[in-house]
């Protein structure tokens, strides 16, 4: 029998939340893991193929940990119902943990490859769970307050990860990035297995293990498609029709199975309501948005200003910085009234703004001007990020809390995942009609940021149709 949510979720937190303040440290420290190690690998990959060799596959050890924790996300919500968020939580921090261990003494790029992948399993929980057990822990009206802080670590970890592993890598070797994960792992074990306290959600049913194994490979098959096609394999390559073929088929045969499974990993009850069907498309889109502009923006940087990689990431403070601004003081500002649509159709027309401004970059503009402009991008994120999760969250029935935020949190990992590739198409494209050099770059970023304004657009579309309220608890 399920919990309902105000069990879970006491008007004041310190009571029956459990050590509130201390769970809360114990979570964010596990979601700043996770991301974290989405981006820290990728300074460091010289530094890795000059070690251990392998450079034709060395691309793999940042793209195994995406489809690892990509693909297992959505599963945990589901998992974390049938036996407790604290214990799944903890376990996945322990194969998160065990994971970067093996990534440290791994003599072999195949042998890191393979840890990355363990390492993304256990990290595929580390955002997921986090998001959820937080609005469990906190009343429903302060869903936005709280949920903005983890906007805010997002922001923060994902421009963070490259300094930070610049910065280790430098000091003590690239295998440092990976052991720094141990004492950080195993504070946020110690944090949530001592504080955390809830009331287990799910009962005694099973886990859709069918219908996660459909989704991974549907988004597997999606991820390798974007990453693969125009660049390594031909679009009209047998690889890629394959691929785009299984694709489709999976995400058929997901749908079909999941009307019939007794407990299905996404209700589709849950779409019956308009809130979900828009927050999901438009949380991917956005996903992508995002995904695509922290990764190339230092690009940038370091094509037209001459940065190196530490100089590009700190740049970028303008647009990490309003970013965390905003989206802690929208969610303080909206979290208790329900009217998230206003801010959400202004932040996705800030986005637009934002896009239009950074595809007429030219390398004179002055850094100052460009600052501005990023700082408009950021604020536009902020107030969209997060708030998003929590109108899909909003929306659902408190026995399917866990399902709701774990697909949407999923799909939001998704489209950055997608976003990523796609730019690099994009950039790819540009640079076939321009001569090889920084000077090119400069020139062709700006034209593919071009195409964040017609995405933004259709994310502008997306929030004016969403509800006017949504349901707001004490």
């Amino acid at each position: 029998m399920s919990v309902s949510l105000t069990q879970a979720a006491p008007a004041d937190p310190a009571e029956g939340g459990g050590k509130v303040a201390l769970a809360t440290a114990g979570l964010l420290i596990g979601m700043l893991l996770s991301v974290l190690d989405q981006t820290v690998v990728a300074i460091a990959l010289p530094d890795i193929a000059a070690d251990l060799g392998g450079m034709d596959a060395i691309g793999w050890i940042v793209t195994s940990y995406v489809l690892a924790s990509t693909a297992t996300g959505a599963l945990y919500g589901r998992v974390s119902d049938r036996f407790g968020r604290r214990p799944v939580f903890v376990t996945a921090v322990a194969v998160f943990v065990a994971g970067s261990a093996l990534c440290g003494l791994a003599q072999t790029v195949p042998q890191l490859i393979a840890a990355r992948t363990l390492q993304g399993v256990g990290a595929g929980a580390l955002f997921v769970l986090p998001t959820i057990t937080l609005s469990e822990l906190y009343p429903q009206r302060l869903r936005s307050r709280v949920q903005g802080f983890t906007g805010g670590v997002f922001a923060l970890a994902s421009v963070g990860g490259p300094l930070a592993g610049g910065a280790v890598t430098d000091a003590w070797g690239w295998r440092w990035i990976f052991y720094v994960n141990l004492p950080l792992g195993l504070l946020a074990m110690a944090l949530t297995a001592y504080a955390l306290r809830l009331p287990r959600q799910g009962g005694g049913g099973g886990v859709d293990l069918a219908g996660a194994a459909l989704l991974a490979g549907t988004m597997v098959s999606l991820l390798l498609v974007a990453e693969w096609g125009g660049r390594t394999y031909a679009w009209t390559s047998g690889v890629i029709l394959a691929l785009i073929g299984a694709t489709v088929l999976l995400a058929a045969l997901f749908v079909w199975w999941e009307r019939r499974a007794a407990n299905p990993l996404l209700p589709p009850r849950l779409f019956a309501g308009r809130a979900l069907r828009v927050a999901l498309p438009a949380t991917a889109l956005l996903g992508a948005l995002l995904g695509g502009s922290i990764v190339y923006l230092p690009t940038y940087f370091q094509a037209a200003y001459g940065m190196g990689a530490t100089q590009a990431g700190l740049a970028l403070n303008p647009y990490v910085l309003t970013f965390m601004a905003v989206s802690s003081l929208a969610g303080a500002r909206i979290g208790a009234s329900g009217r998230f649509r206003p801010y959400l159709i202004a932040g996705a027309a800030v986005v637009v703004l934002g896009f239009a401004l950074l595809s007429r970059l030219t390398p004179g503009t002055p850094y100052a001007v460009l600052a501005l402009e990023l700082a408009v991008l950021g604020a536009g994120f902020g107030l969209l990020m997060q708030n998003l999760v929590v109108v899909a969250q909003n929306a659902a029935p408190p026995a399917d809390l866990a399902a709701t935020t774990s697909a949407t949190v999923s799909v939001r990992g998704l489209g950055l995942s997608l976003g990523v590739a796609v730019f690099g198409v994009l950039l790819t494209r540009e640079l076939q009609d321009r001569g090889p050099g920084p000077a090119a770059t400069a020139a062709a970023i700006p034209d593919v940021l071009f195409w964040g304004v017609p995405a933004a657009a259709v994310l502008v579309v997306l929030t004016v149709l969403l509800p006017r309220r949504t349901p707001v608890e004490g």
